[in-house]
């Protein structure tokens, strides 16, 4: 399997919820001197999307060259069209990720920014209000949303960049000998981007040439782990192999733990209970949160290897939409995310196999339709790959 190219001597940040994302994002933005690259899958019409609005306005008014691209169907459409007149007026240059699914289903569902070659914010943090739910803005939570992001300063950040640099081009206009030689550009980097020693690696999903990096990434840290797992996402759908993975880790002695979001989609729930039985049979822990809307992307392995960024553990995030996660080897910074996963576990209510025993005919019935649907759509979308 493809490893994660690693590079040495990053200076990286945790950032949790939007208390700290937010005004680590407008801080940069408000730095930058030269340009700015922003991505995101929703920009919602709030207090907290005025705020980043109005940062990168400031910056284009600046002379800065603001370059932003917001996903069609997470913004949506009118708000998208309401966004685009009045950035354009402003300077902001704007594009947008698959307009009316011209080019499929896939999704651009990345947290992404970039200033001046120096400091990159990546995570699962999309611009809207802590307190208000992300697919209806209308509802508001008891808790500001569970969610996480980083912020990267050091050599990291040109692999960064360069990703988003070569996103902004690809939604542009470019004939097949362009899109090529910035295919050829992207490979020559990362090649170039393994020599280095290890501390960090910034791994995407999309369907050209990083299918399956993400995926390849958790299945080489769980097959790694000697001693724990914690992984926490709010949509836990994964496919045969992450699935497999975690059972074996569990059956050699690793302390495998998933806080795994509910309540959001019914269909969502029942997917993931159709897993339960076997995963707390090989001696998976499995907690549900409830306390707020569990948004996050995270995973700690042993005491050195974790991951935030955007990539849910289900198909849509592992075989179709475009993602973006940050892989840090360093112990401190794992302490730090085991800290905060540990308190949303304590946080939330185990599972445990009797909670199954006792399950009627028909739930488990609705439990194994859930699945096989949900497995029918995702082949036939992800063309077979999801299992």
């Amino acid at each position: 399997m493809r490893s994660v190219h690693y590079t040495a001597h990053n200076d990286i940040k945790l950032l949790y919820c939007g208390t700290d994302y937010f005004p680590a994002l407008i801080g940069a933005i408000d730095s930058a001197k030269k340009e700015v690259y922003f991505e995101t899958y929703i920009f919602a019409d709030d207090a907290t999307g005025a705020l980043v609005l109005d940062a990168l306005k400031r910056a284009a008014a600046r002379g800065v060259l603001v370059c932003m691209i917001t996903d069609w169907f997470g913004t949506g459409r009118r708000r998208v069209n309401a966004m685009h007149a009045q950035l354009e007026a402003a300077g902001v240059h704007h594009r947008v990720f698959n307009p009316w699914f011209l080019r499929g289903i896939t999704r651009t569902h990345r947290k992404i920014c970039v200033v001046d070659y120096e400091v990159a914010l990546v995570g699962g943090i999309n611009i809207n209000d802590d307190m208000f739910c992300d697919y209806d803005h209308n509802i508001s939570l008891e808790a500001p949303r569970w969610d996480f992001a980083v912020q990267v300063k050091g050599p990291l950040v040109d692999a960064i960049h360069m990703e988003a640099q070569a996103q902004w081009a690809r939604l542009g206009k470019m004939n097949l000998v362009r899109r090529i030689k910035l295919y050829r550009k992207m490979r020559v980097v990362g090649k170039e981007l393994a020599k280095n020693p290890v501390v960090a690696g910034f791994v995407v999903r999309d369907n050209l040439r990083n299918r399956r990096t993400i995926q390849r990434a958790y299945l080489q840290a769980l097959g790694q782990a000697r001693k724990s797992v914690m992984l926490a996402n709010p949509y836990f759908a994964p496919g045969h192999k992450l699935r497999l993975a975690l059972a074996r880790a569990a059956q050699r002695g690793v302390d495998v733990v998933l806080l795994i979001g509910v309540g959001e989609f019914r269909m969502q729930d029942a997917v993931a209970h159709s897993f339960y039985p076997k995963l707390l049979a090989a001696g998976v822990k499995i907690v549900e949160y409830r306390k707020t809307q569990l948004h996050a992307k995270v995973a700690v392995v042993d005491d050195d290897w974790a991951t935030v960024g955007s990539s849910n553990i289900d198909a849509l995030s592992l075989f179709l939409n475009q993602e973006a996660n940050v892989v840090i080897k360093d112990v401190a910074f794992a302490q730090a995310l085991r800290q905060h996963i540990e308190q949303g576990i304590a946080d939330g209510k185990v599972i445990h196999q009797d909670d199954f025993k006792h399950i009627g005919r028909v739930q488990r019935i609705g439990y194994e339709l859930a699945f096989w649907t949900y497995r029918l759509v995702m082949r036939i979308f992800s063309v077979g790959k999801y299992a």
